[in-house]
């Protein structure tokens, strides 16, 4: 088989895995924020928050590649639950700062607890042998999916 032939080859398998990894991944983020009774959106919005105090809106809804209207849905959620609060910007109130509740703190942890409790479950379904080799593998393909993207 050609060097050609071998790509294409791969290239087939790699989207494929890709496809079915990010299904399977979303999935995954599913059932952990059900487990904790937010919803995907609510989950992935408060996972944002890592050691940030304070993040805004537009950055926000540019991470989640969200609209604003659907960022403050889901913004006024979390607030209901009492996860985040929000202060609107004296000076541009079309801006606001939005931080975790001390309840956010806490179910954060928990999720990042869970979300990593998930992973170590996972690698036990992997031989030990391949834990290294896979990691590597794995940074090799996000670093080559995020020049990809960054391509103008």
């Amino acid at each position: 088989m050609s060097t050609k032939e071998e790509i294409s080859k791969n290239a087939g398998m790699l989207a494929e895995l890709t496809f079915s990894l990010l299904a399977t991944c979303q999935e995954k983020e599913s059932r952990l924020a059900e487990q904790h009774g937010l919803t995907q959106a609510e989950f992935r919005c408060l996972r944002l928050f890592g050691t940030e105090e304070c993040l805004n809106n537009k950055s926000i809804a540019e991470r989640m590649s969200l609209s604003p209207s659907r960022l403050t849905r889901i913004i006024d959620r979390l607030v209901k639950k009492e996860y985040i609060v929000r202060e609107i910007n004296n000076t541009d109130r079309r801006n606001m700062c939005v931080s975790l509740s001390a309840k956010g703190v806490e179910m954060v942890r928990l999720l990042n607890q869970s979300y990593l409790d998930i992973h170590k479950e996972i690698l036990e379904n992997i031989d030990e042998s391949q834990h290294t080799p896979l990691i590597t593998a794995m940074t090799s393909l996000l670093t080559a999916l995020k020049k990809w993207v960054s391509k103008p």
